[in-house]
């Protein structure tokens, strides 16, 4: 299913609104045979979701009647209920736009009918789009019609065809508006019946699907440089330079940087494929050898060449074009989104007190303490514990640094080291840990953290709100902490965009990736569900139900009026009304107030129910939440019918774990010691890492080099790997083995298969290049505007592009096993945002 747009709640309501009731039935079954569920499930879910349920809620709380569907199923179904009301009332437009215009035949509503996409809608409705200005509609208004007519059904020569023509003093169009045309002479006056022609021709609409498709599959994608001036500075897209490959079968995320490209000037796109076969099938179709005399035959034939190359081939390029960049920015998305979700939900190390530190050189290394809270800790003089040591060159300042630090552990006792892992974090890390191992009676334990974003929220409003006492340089720190502390309490504060595991982020659709990364979030938050009561603006505007003003006015009146005693009092928040309370409170945490129930996952409206389950075991609440011995002994038949929203099943699977975390158990990656950069690593190293980015084609791992390596997707296991999401997720600790490396492009290359299985090759550090001649990894950025995209093409993908003038055949060397020599070096460091992008796509970039 392809989309052009994202609807917004207003529009799909509207939407809903103009659609009769066989229209509505037949959408839910599309969707129940679609996505292999009954018709009454979608029907169930259609009708919470139009009177304002959001999916979180439904799936979490009205399990009963939708019968179990979960929150992907619901998303899915979300998302092709909303295409597919769009789609109808589409159809319903152009529907009435054919019938009043007098067009509309059986077999044009039987194609808007089966139309599968808002494009084929379009393309139907194309030739019968009113055209005032177009050269046919000016030959109409001039009368050459009857001309055009006889030409096409009588044995005549287009010149005698125009024999009785009379030039018009005064031509007017079909508003009555008068428009100046020039049918003066014979040349133009012909130039104006095959335009009449061909655009009655463009009707054939089985025709264009049959030419369509031909040229789909011979057709090429050709890039080229602008100009000679570009070669220089767009260096980083020469290998696009002078590159064609089949259409058909190009990535996405060549694609994309094809795009990425030509969106900079830099290159040039094209497609290339035959004129001649798709002109005869033309001529064939409408029988013009047949025609009679030879000049109308010829006359014909020149209105064939002039449909194809002018009309339709130019037509079906950008069509073709379009839809490769559609399903390219669906992947993109769905990439984006499901590393974010797994990023998201991240084990939390939990409430501990954790030292947050800022790697750095020139600035020095900036740290602040956290308490079991998240809040920073404050001194004896009701100061923020913070500090910044110069331990590393120009400073050199080592001593007093591990000084500092050592206080800092000792003093506040510190159970946990947050280090990002940007500039000087594994000096960092190695300074830590001499502090650790030479002072026993210190417990802390140092783990590297993905700092990407960080700074984007230090300089953000909500930063400022949040801990305005502090400066921006060491806001960073405090941020690093509560990351470890609680991953999805403090990456919510960050645009997705900015926490670095997405790919081609800023080409693709942005209402749709915003629309994509917000349902991840909500997703995520609710499923996990927040203490209210600590809870900032930024998570809260996630709950199901609630927006950013409904958010601040909860954090505002708990500033006002002290923490929250019950989920009841949420309802004395201005704003917040019954229906946001329904959608809300399951999700919403109080802990130690008035009902430990508040504290649960039980929604408020199943309260009654739990004292009735209270009532039947004979037991006091405290006795029972958290005992599955007593709540698998109490009987239930008679309660089943008083709740017909979750069953009691589910509340008592919620009593026996309450508030029951999703998320994973934390754990850290022991990164080696005694490797620290790209240098110290060498083929046949077994490292452990972690995943940091999952893409089609492969998984990165980071194993504390500053550089993530790259696991191809032929790398990760000895049988066959269809979608490397199903094997590893970002966040999974791993272990791999180093098998190439190129110091001075800054590429490595790993596996994950065994190595007993998988022999390794004894080259010496050289040069290799993965499937596709594309890099085995990619340099660390955390700059806000990363991107992270497919930067190879899958193993299955192996068929070689086309060479063009003297462009070695990358695709058939890359599946050499041996190693590629390169002309020109690339420096590792110091590379920007779009040149790490890039770099991963396969473009490379010759630092100066």
């Amino acid at each position: 299913m392809s989309s052009t747009d994202t609807l917004t709640s207003s529009q799909t309501s509207t939407n809903a609104q103009v659609l009769d009731a066989t229209t509505h039935a037949n959408i839910h079954d599309k969707l129940a045979r679609a996505l292999g569920i009954k018709t009454a499930q979608v029907n169930a879910f259609v009708k919470l979701y139009d009177e304002g349920a959001t999916v979180p809620f439904i799936a979490r709380y009205r399990k009963e009647k939708t019968q179990n569907l979960d929150d992907a199923q619901l998303r899915a179904l979300e998302k092709s209920l909303n295409y597919e009301r769009d789609m109808a009332t589409r159809r319903l437009k152009i529907t009435e736009l054919l019938s009043t215009q007098g067009n509309l035949t059986d077999e044009l509503q039987t194609r808007i009918d089966n139309a599968t996409s808002k494009l084929e809608l379009e393309d139907i409705y194309l030739p019968y789009r009113p055209r005032r200005r177009s050269p046919a509609a000016k030959a109409r208004a001039a009368g050459l019609d009857t001309a055009a007519q006889a030409v096409l059904t009588q044995e005549i020569t287009p010149t005698d065809a125009l024999a009785d023509y009379q030039i018009q003093s005064s031509i007017t169009d079909d508003s009555g508006n008068e428009i100046e045309v020039d049918f003066s002479d014979i040349e133009k006056q012909l130039a104006g019946v095959q335009a009449i022609i061909v655009d009655e021709w463009t009707q054939a609409l089985g025709l264009l699907d049959n030419l369509r498709s031909g040229f789909a599959k011979t057709a090429s994608i050709v890039s080229s440089v602008a100009s000679e001036e570009k070669r220089e500075v767009g260096e980083k897209f020469k290998d696009y330079f002078e590159h064609s490959e089949s259409l058909a079968r190009l990535p996405n995320h060549r694609l994309l940087a094809m795009l990425r490209g030509r969106q900079e000037n830099v290159l040039g796109l094209k497609i290339e494929g035959e004129d001649a076969p798709f002109i005869e099938k033309i001529i064939n179709h409408f029988d013009v050898d047949a025609k009679a005399p030879a000049a109308r035959r010829e006359f014909l034939a020149e209105a064939a060449s002039s449909l194809w190359k002018d009309k339709w081939r130019p037509h079906i390029e950008h069509r073709l074009l379009t839809e490769k960049r559609l399903a390219a920015e669906a992947d993109a998305i769905d990439v984006f989104a499901s590393n974010l979700q797994h990023l998201l939900m991240s084990a939390p190390a939990g409430p501990k007190v954790i030292l947050g530190v800022d790697p750095g050189i020139r600035h020095g290394v900036k740290m602040a303490i956290v308490d079991a809270q998240g809040h920073v800790m404050s001194d004896s003089e009701e100061k923020p514990v913070i500090a910044t040591v110069y331990p590393f060159a120009p400073d050199n300042k080592m001593d007093e640094a591990k000084k500092v630090i050592d206080a800092l552990l000792s003093t506040y006792n510190v159970d946990l080291v947050a280090i990002g892992n940007g500039t000087a974090s594994r000096e960092t890390d190695a300074m830590i840990k001499e502090i650790l191992a030479a002072n026993d009676a210190l417990k802390a334990k140092a783990v590297i953290v993905n700092e990407s974003g960080a700074s984007v929220y230090s300089a953000s409003e909500l930063a400022s709100d949040e801990l305005a006492n502090l400066d921006v340089s060491v806001r960073g720190a405090v941020s690093i902490a509560r990351r470890l502390q609680d991953p999805l309490s403090e990456l919510v504060k960050v645009d997705p965009k900015a926490i670095g595991v997405g790919q081609y982020q800023h080409d693709v659709n942005q209402n749709q990736l915003a629309d994509s990364l917000d349902k991840v979030t909500q997703d995520s938050v609710n499923a996990v569900g927040v203490d209210v009561n600590t809870a900032s603006p930024a998570i809260l505007a996630h709950i199901a139900g609630l927006n950013r003003n409904v958010a601040q006015q909860i954090v505002t009146y708990r500033k006002e009026h002290g923490a929250f005693e019950s989920r009841e009092a949420l309802k004395n928040v201005p704003r917040l009304g019954a229906k946001t309370f329904e959608q809300a409170a399951g999700f919403l945490r109080i802990h130690n107030g008035s009902n430990p129930l508040d504290a649960t996952g039980v929604h408020p409206e199943s309260y009654a129910l739990v004292d009735s389950l209270l009532a039947q075991a004979g037991k006091p609440l405290s006795e029972v939440i958290g005992n599955d011995g007593v709540l698998n002994t109490i009987d239930t038949t008679t309660l089943a019918a008083n709740d017909d929203n979750v069953s009691v099943k589910a509340i008592i699977e919620e009593l026996a774990k309450p508030a029951r975390d999703p998320r994973p158990e934390f754990k850290t990656a022991n990164f080696r010691d005694d490797v620290n950069s790209i240098k110290d690593l060498s083929e046949g190293m077994t490292l452990e890492g972690v995943v940091t980015n999952v893409t089609a084609f492969g998984c990165f791992v980071d194993v504390g080099v500053h550089q993530d390596g790259l696991v191809h997707i032929s790398q990760m296991a000895n049988d066959f790997v269809a979608d490397p999401m199903n094997r590893v997720k970002p966040g999974d600790i791993v272990s791999v083995r180093v098998i190439s490396i190129d110091e001075k492009r800054g590429r490595i290359g790993f596996s994950m298969k065994p190595e007993s299985e998988k022999p390794v090759r004894t080259a010496a550090k050289s040069t290799t290049a993965s499937t596709d001649g594309e890099k085995t990894s990619r340099p660390r950025n955390n700059n806000a505007n990363s991107d992270r995209p497919n930067n190879s093409r899958p193993a299955a993908d192996k068929r070689p592009s086309k060479s063009r003038g003297k462009r070695q055949d990358k695709d058939n060397a890359s599946n050499r096993s041996k190693p590629v020599k390169n002309d020109k070096a690339e420096a590792p460091s110091k590379m920007g945002t779009l040149g790490a992008l890039l770099q991963e796509a396969g473009v490379t970039k010759t630092k100066k």
